[in-house]
């Protein structure tokens, strides 16, 4: 019966993985995704660059948009956005991505990255634009919603659903099973620590938080998601002091190896541009989910006075994601020299490189820390994204059920061998991007011509709500939808 269920299990993966392969391949998602970022950075203005400095002080200085409506502050809806995409992307997907495209991967996924940033404002504009109040008064938004109301007719509602379905999915996989196996596993290895009490503790945490919903959410991530990155990216500094001889090289090799397209597989078996390409752009959104709309679940709850406002804050979690944390991670792997291990030993390169670096089990420690908190928010993260989709499938009933049902998923995540449900994570993730940045391509000019006049009355980002509203009224641009209700808009 055992060599049944393995059989079953490895067919299914492989099946898995040759759908996904398809999906990220070089004639679908990966064109996609950067034509997207490419024509909003175009129709922005490149507005990533030239609104990252006000962008971020508006989020992790000013923290909160007085007199906006919402649920939780823009420093919440930042952090927890945080939550979800800093993650074990960060630590096990890039050593990955090095593992099997190389060091060039690392340059694809900061190319992700910074188109993704475009995408990112986008999404999150986009989800404050359309959001509307569910039956309990609470703020509700994202792709399952603006997809529907902003593009009309039947392409709109199918390209919604679609999204829907694909995320409360999603939501299980690269958002809890996942996760929590990433915390046993490296729980058992570190500390010796029993799964079982790790799913047990698990269960509990998750529980706890998930009764108070997204405020509840926004609290516990904003007091540790700044504490965590730190934390790890102290770390990642000390481990690069101490081969600092070795950047200049680290970044002549990832300049060099992202156009020769040369791979750790195998030991420097030259396997073309494209799987460096492949796995630094799939490992990019893996890690910052730019383009997968995620992020725009959690903008819509935001107290914010204009989308523009809450789309450039939202913004700044790309940078902050890929551009700060993923380039320690490459770094430190690179510098370190554990890169060209093989693929087989992935999961642990960023381990081995802190500890060759730090003195005693501190390397080791530090990372398998990180990687708990990192699960564990990205799983809290991930329970809202997948509430409000099962919420716009199903009715404000299915909160309740899907709280139980992802809050028990996590035992098993914690408690089983999850090859499957990593490729199926990535096939998820995959799903959820299409149908959106379909989406972000047909709503580009709405997005550019909202944010022009926005940013024409207000450059610097420090308008008053009392001005803002009177630029509104003026502009006689109703993101009034706000004030709708779903019972007022078509389900």
């Amino acid at each position: 019966m055992e060599d049944t269920d393995t059989s079953f299990t490895d067919n299914l993966n492989d099946w898995l993985g040759t759908v996904r392969d398809f999906v990220w391949g070089p004639w679908l998602l990966i064109p996609l995704l950067l034509i997207t970022g490419l024509v909003l950075t175009f129709r922005l203005r490149g507005i990533q660059f030239r609104k990252l400095l006000p962008a971020l002080r508006l989020g992790l200085k000013d923290r909160s948009d007085d007199g906006g409506e919402g649920d939780i502050s823009q420093y919440q809806a930042l952090t927890t956005a945080l939550a979800a995409t800093v993650g074990v992307g960060n630590i096990v997907g890039v050593a990955t991505a090095i593992s099997i495209g190389g060091p060039g991967a690392l340059f694809w996924m900061w190319i992700t990255g910074l188109v993704g940033m475009a995408s990112k404002y986008s999404e999150a504009f986009l989800g404050v634009r359309f959001r509307v109040k569910d039956a309990k008064g609470n703020m509700s938004g994202g792709p399952q919603r603006y997809l529907e109301r902003g593009i009309p007719g039947g392409l709109g509602k199918f390209l919604a659903w679609f999204f829907a379905i694909a995320a409360v999915i999603a939501s299980f996989g690269i958002g809890n099973m996942t996760q929590a196996n990433a915390v046993s596993e490296n729980l058992e290895n570190s500390f010796n620590i029993d799964p079982t009490v790790t799913a047990v503790i698990l269960f509990i945490l998750t529980g706890a938080v998930l009764l108070g919903g997204i405020k509840a959410i926004g609290t516990v991530t904003s007091a540790f998601v700044p504490l965590m990155i730190l934390i790890y990216i102290i770390g990642g500094i000390v481990v690069l002091c101490i081969n600092a001889t070795a950047i200049p090289e680290a970044f002549g090799l990832i300049f060099s190896d992202a156009f020769t397209g040369t791979s750790a597989v195998g030991g420097f078996i030259g396997s073309g541009i494209m799987l460096a390409l492949q796995m630094g752009v799939a490992r990019g959104i893996f890690s910052n989910e730019s383009g997968m709309g995620s992020a725009a679940v959690a903008a819509a709850a935001a107290k914010t006075t204009h989308p523009t406002r809450q789309g450039l804050v939202s913004m700044t979690q790309t940078f902050i994601d890929t551009i700060i944390v993923v380039t320690f991670t490459g770094l430190v792997v690179i510098c370190s020299g554990v890169w060209d291990q093989g693929e087989d030993r992935a999961g642990t390169m960023t381990s081995d490189a802190f500890t060759e670096a730090l003195p005693g089990d501190w390397g080791g420690n530090i990372v398998t820390i990180s990687i708990v908190f990192f699960a564990f928010s990205t799983l809290l993260g991930w329970s809202y994204y997948g509430e409000r989709n099962a919420q716009r499938i199903f009715g404000s009933w299915a909160t309740v059920p899907y709280r139980a049902i992802f809050t028990c998923v996590v035992v098993v995540g914690a408690t089983m061998e999850l090859d499957v449900a990593w490729t199926f994570s990535d096939l998820a993730n995959g799903l959820m991007a299409l149908p959106n940045l379909v989406g972000l391509l047909i709503l580009s000019g709405l997005i550019a011509r909202e944010t022009k006049a926005y940013l024409n009355f207000d450059p610097e980002l420090r308008a008053s709500a009392k001005d803002i509203e009177k630029f509104l009224v003026d502009q006689k641009t109703p993101w009034s939808m706000t004030s709708a209700t779903e019972a007022q808009v078509t389900r």
